[in-house]
């Protein structure tokens, strides 16, 4: 309830002051005890960790790790922050992010706008928060993309030891040629170059911490071959599906519809999903899913699950149907 009475005011900003004031109310809210809501327990064990429901939050949102404790406070299963790169930058120009309401939609543009992994790091650091914690992984915008994969190990082996999974982001639209990962010897240097690091890192730090890898929902049929036989090969803990879309179907002709960027929201909900189901049909239940995209209410999280993830995230919906959005998600899928 209180969420829809802020709404109003909220939509009424930019965007982007909306999304700085809103977690800045929460971490105030969370201090003095009024940020407390509803837990749905619905246990449910993927990649070898146990979360205590299927439902969290997508990367994005908490870019620095800044807001874990205020967020988790939420009642979320799981918490994904990041995307991180190795050093601080300040991403694309402003303005960089787009309200579509009629689409319940976003366009963002951020471009990794991040203060950094030892930033993050010190954040979880001093977070209270220890449950489920996804750290999620980029390369800086100046780094050539032939040499992404430094970038991707050095964020890695400082993240190895404060995080329960990491999830490597080769789909973000907004970071040139950043995608080109996604597809040949790229993707398959960038698997075993990290997979090797991974295995060296749960050997000097005594645990294993799952790898997943994070996808577009722009692929062909032979993308998703491709990507589902090199996850299988590198055997990479976990796979996100998806991020979000270069298309423009169904938004063209509102205002805001042709920023470029990456759209989210509900018009992304077919598309992701039908992504999803495709790589379900490949890999037959080899790697776990994580189903992400266009989720706005309990039913379309229930689809989800129904498409083969085994976890979902939330972030776009969560701006237009407010925190509610997470116990009817748990409340709609079932136990696995």
């Amino acid at each position: 309830m209180m969420y829809s009475l802020a709404r109003p005011l909220l939509f009424s900003l930019a965007p982007e002051r909306a999304h700085e004031l809103t977690l800045s109310w929460l971490k105030t809210g969370h201090k003095i005890g009024l940020v407390n809501g509803p837990f749905v327990a619905k246990p449910t064990t993927c990649m070898g960790i146990e979360f205590p429901n299927p439902v969290g939050l997508a990367a994005g949102l908490d870019k620095n790790g800044d807001y874990i404790d205020a967020l988790a406070a939420l009642g979320f299963g799981f918490i994904e922050i990041g995307t991180v790169t190795p050093r601080p930058q300040a991403g694309n120009p402003q303005p960089r992010l787009f309200r579509l309401p009629k689409a319940k939609a976003i366009i963002n543009r951020m471009g990794f706008n991040n203060d950094g992994v030892d930033k993050l790091v010190e954040n979880v650091k001093a977070a209270r928060y220890k449950g489920v914690l996804g750290i999620n992984i980029g390369k800086n915008a100046d780094t050539p993309v032939e040499k992404a994969v430094d970038d991707y190990l050095i964020c890695l082996e400082k993240v190895y030891n404060y995080a329960s999974y990491i999830t490597v982001n080769i789909s973000s639209p907004n970071t040139k040629n950043l995608r080109s990962l996604q597809s040949g010897e790229a993707l398959t240097h960038l698997l075993a170059t990290l997979k090797s690091r991974q295995a060296e890192l749960a050997e000097e730090f005594g645990h294993y911490v799952p790898l997943v890898l994070k996808v577009a929902p722009d692929l062909t049929t032979d993308d998703i071959a491709f990507i589902a036989k090199q996850l299988l090969n590198y055997k990479v803990d976990g796979l996100i599906v998806t991020n979000t879309t270069l298309s423009r179907d169904g938004v063209e002709d509102l205002p805001f519809g042709k920023e470029t960027g990456g759209l989210s929201g509900a018009p992304v909900f077919d598309k992701s999903t039908t992504c999803l189901k495709n790589f379900a049909a490949v890999l037959k239940n080899q790697i776990p899913l994580i189903g992400v995209g266009g989720i706005l209410s309990g039913e379309q999280a229930h689809l989800k699950q129904q498409a083969g993830a085994s976890l979902v995230q939330l972030y776009s919906g969560l701006i237009y149907t407010g925190p509610k959005l997470i116990q009817d998600s748990v409340n709609a899928m079932q136990t696995s």
